[in-house]
C-alpha cells in the first residue's frame, strides 16, 4: 500500500516538473524546483530520472540536464524538419515585433526600454537591437529617474524609410495605443500614462493643415492580433532581408 502511494506521489511530482519545464522554455535550476515544490533531493532526483527515461533518444523532445539545471529542447535529429516549419513563422513574428516597436517609439519618443515594454507587455531587446542596427532608432540620452535608463528616439533614416516628411504625418496615436494595450492587457494606470501625447501633438501645430479622418485613422485589427498602421506596411516584407 505504501509503495503504491509513493509511486503515485512520484508520478504526480514528475508531471508537475514536466509542466514547469514546458512552460518555462528556458533552463530551470533544480534547487529552485526543490525550494518551491518543497521536495527533497532524493525526490527531485527520482522525478528527473523518470523524465530522462520518458524523453529518451528516440523522442522528439530531449531533457537537457546541465549545470544543475533542467530544460526541454528539440531532438537535434529532427532539426531540419523543425526549422523548415518554424523559421518562416518566427521570421514573420519578428518582423511584426520590430515594426510594432518602431511605431511605438516614433509616437512616444524619447522612450526607455521599460516604457516600451510596458506598452507591449513583452520583452523588446531583440526589436531594439535590430532597429538600432538598421539605423532607425538611436540612444538619445538618459531619463532623469533612478538608474538613469537610456532613452531612444527615431532617426532621420526612420523618416526616409517610411517616406515621412516629419513625425506630424504619423496616424492617430491614441487609437493605436489603445489597440496595443487591449492586445497585451496591460495595467490601466500604465496605459493612461503612456497614452498621454507628451512628445508631439499635431493638433497644437499651427503650421499643419488639418488631416482627413481617413488619413488619420489606423487599420482594423486582424485575427492575428496587432495590426500595423498604414505607414509601416510598405516596409514589412523587406525587414527580414535587411537583417
Amino acid at each position: 500500500m505504501r509503495k503504491e502511494v509513493r509511486t503515485k506521489k512520484l508520478e504526480k511530482l514528475t508531471n508537475i516538473i514536466e509542466a514547469i519545464l514546458f512552460a518555462a522554455g528556458d533552463a530551470v535550476p533544480i534547487d529552485m524546483l526543490r525550494e518551491k515544490l518543497e521536495i527533497t533531493k532524493r525526490e527531485a532526483d527520482e522525478a528527473i530520472r523518470q523524465l530522462e527515461r520518458k524523453y529518451n533518444n528516440d523522442c522528439g523532445i530531449r531533457l537537457l540536464h546541465f549545470n544543475h539545471k533542467l530544460q526541454f529542447a528539440t531532438n537535434p535529429d529532427y532539426k531540419e524538419k523543425v526549422s523548415r516549419v518554424l523559421t518562416p513563422i518566427r521570421e514573420k513574428e519578428f518582423t511584426r515585433t520590430i515594426l510594432e516597436c518602431a511605431a511605438i517609439i516614433a509616437y512616444k519618443q524619447p522612450i526607455t526600454r521599460s516604457e516600451l515594454e510596458a506598452v507591449r507587455g513583452v520583452n523588446s531587446d531583440y526589436a531594439i537591437t535590430t532597429l538600432m542596427s538598421l539605423d532607425m532608432i538611436y540612444p538619445c540620452g538618459r531619463k532623469d529617474t533612478p538608474g538613469k535608463p537610456v532613452e531612444y528616439a527615431t532617426t532621420d533614416n526612420f523618416l526616409k524609410r517610411f517616406k515621412l516628411k516629419s513625425l506630424s504625418e504619423l496616424p492617430d496615436y491614441e487609437e493605436l495605443m489603445r489597440r496595443i494595450a487591449e492586445l497585451n492587457a496591460i495595467n490601466t494606470e500604465t496605459s493612461n500614462y503612456l497614452y498621454e501625447k507628451d512628445v508631439y501633438d499635431p493638433a497644437n501645430d499651427p503650421d499643419l493643415l488639418p488631416q482627413d479622418d481617413e488619413d488619420a485613422g489606423v487599420t482594423e485589427q486582424t485575427k492575428d492580433g496587432f495590426e500595423l498602421p498604414d505607414f509601416l506596411k510598405d516596409i514589412e516584407d523587406g525587414i527580414i532581408k535587411i537583417q
